[in-house]
This record gives structure tokens, sequence and C-alpha cells, in this order.
């Protein structure tokens, strides 16, 4: 359990939480272990887990075939490293996954929370509610940019190629 809080110290999402808030959180999760190549969720599953990875790599992808295309087109469109999280979306709303997640190294090791029993913590104490929502914001945010930027990029580059032909 002492690894587990020090881990959850560490991450992003879990940032200024006492001593006593990560061991409320600590007590919510499990970890678990992905081979690389391994799915962790599907794009449009309906899997409600928060997910932090604890050791390794996780791919984030898109699938740009067609609907109802039988070959599959992934693209990697983010690499997630120790400390960062994904599946937030799921605490939001209960939508279906945007994305798939797929472990990227061998032994990634995740550390997942169930929305559900994530919520009601959150409920029974609101100043950690706040502070986990305020964090996720933050994450959600930065991984918005990160992603206009790299749009901004392709854009630039395209209309580069476009000019030089």
């Amino acid at each position: 359990m002492n690894n587990l809080v020090n881990f959850l110290k560490q991450s992003d999402i879990f940032y200024q939480f006492t001593p006593t808030q990560l061991e409320l959180v600590a007590n919510l999760c499990q970890e678990v272990v992905f081979n690389a190549g391994e799915i962790i969720f599907e794009e449009n599953s309906s899997n409600k887990e928060l997910y932090v990875i604890a050791q390794g790599e996780v791919d984030i992808l898109i699938n740009r075939g067609a609907t109802g295309d039988s070959e599959k087109k992934e693209a990697v469109v983010a690499l997630l490293r120790r400390g960062q999280s994904f599946g937030e979306v799921a605490l939001v709303d209960e939508g279906l996954r945007s994305a798939s997640a797929r472990a990227a190294q061998k032994d990634t090791r995740l550390i997942v929370i169930q929305r559900d029993k994530l919520i009601i913590l959150c409920e029974t104490y609101p100043q950690l509610g706040y502070r986990l929502m305020h964090n996720l914001a933050a994450d959600l945010a930065m991984k918005i940019r990160n992603t206009d930027l790299r749009i901004r990029e392709q854009l630039l580059y395209h209309s580069q190629q476009a000019t030089k032909q």
C-alpha cells in the first residue's frame, strides 16, 4: 500500500493530494500488467476505468478506416509514459471510448481505478473530488493543446508540400 501511495503522489492527476487522500484513492486501485501489443481497451467500447501508468508505455490509437471497413487502419495519436493517466473522459461522461489503448512495452504495469468507486469517493470527500477534477481538467487541457499543436504542424507541413508542387 505504501508503494502505491508513493506512486500516486508522483502522478499528475493526484497533485497536491494530502497523504490521507492518497490512501483513500490507493484503497480503490488495482494493478494490472500487460505485455507489449496487448489491447487495454478498444475504441467505441464502454469500459469505464481510469488508468495511471506505473511502468512501461501505452499507445493511444484511433481507427482511420471508414465505418464498416473490415481492414483496420490504426494511427498512434499519443505515446504515454510512467505517471501519465488515460481513460479519464470516462469519469466525466459515460460515453464510448474515443480511442483504443495498447501496451507499447512488455510488463506495462497500470493502476486501474473503477469510475463508480472513484465518483463515490469524490462525493463523500468533496475537497478530494474538487482537487481530482481540477487536476483532470488541467491534464485534459494540456492534452488538447498538444493535439492542437500537432494538427497545426501537420496542416502547415501539408500546406508547404502543396506549395512545393
